[in-house]
């Protein structure tokens, strides 16, 4: 009678634990059996977890973010601006090419370099109320931009030749025009800083 009586629930659930799977969840893993994906490395979880911990989780938090991070670009650019780090300067900057046209341009003396004071000495000469002194400024101005001319054109002219013999075939497109307005700043003003002094072979 006992067996007449029995809850049909109870043999469907007699039954479900019965058939169960051997791999349920609850059985428990072999030690040496595969896990089906590789274990991370130590470094690896570390900088997983940096990378969670440090995204940003608002739209205000990004744009500090962003902005903290074009600081410091801005810092390394300008450190390396002073110090001639490859690594961190701007585009233009970059490359043995523009490299080698600052030192050509750095080791010469180039009366470009003193366009801007000699202007402002010609400027006041031809404010001055006197014909005579206004007649030199005049001059003054038509030496010095035929001299800036041909001295620019004396190191263009020894720049290609030396870039083709350093670099051959290499791409050197805008390296000269690159040098000529180098040539115009005044040595303490450019930047990147001189790497080598008058006189010395780039």
């Amino acid at each position: 009678m006992g067996f007449v009586f029995r809850s049909r629930a109870k043999e469907e659930k007699a039954a479900t634990a019965s058939t169960a799977s051997p791999t349920d969840s609850t059985q428990s893993r072999h030690p040496q059996a595969p896990k089906g994906r590789p274990t991370p490395k130590r470094s690896q979880a570390q900088g997983q977890r940096r990378s969670v911990a440090n995204t940003p989780t608002t739209r205000k938090e990004a744009a500090k973010r962003q902005r903290e991070d074009r600081r410091t670009a801005m810092e390394r650019q300008r450190k390396a601006l002073a110090s001639g780090d490859e690594r961190y300067l701007p585009a233009r900057d970059k490359g043995p090419v523009r490299k080698f046209a600052r030192d050509f341009i750095d080791s010469r003396f180039n009366i470009a370099e003193w366009f801007l004071p000699m202007a402002v000495v010609i400027l006041v000469l031809s404010m001055v109320r006197v014909a005579s002194l206004q007649n030199v400024a005049l001059l003054l101005w038509l030496v010095v931009i035929l001299l800036i001319v041909l001295d620019s054109i004396v190191s263009a002219t020894r720049l290609k030749k030396a870039l083709r013999e350093r670099f051959g075939d290499d791409n050197k497109r805008g390296a000269v025009a690159y040098a000529l307005m180098r040539s115009l700043q005044m040595r303490r003003l450019r930047l990147p800083k001189p790497q080598v002094k008058r006189g010395e072979r780039p």
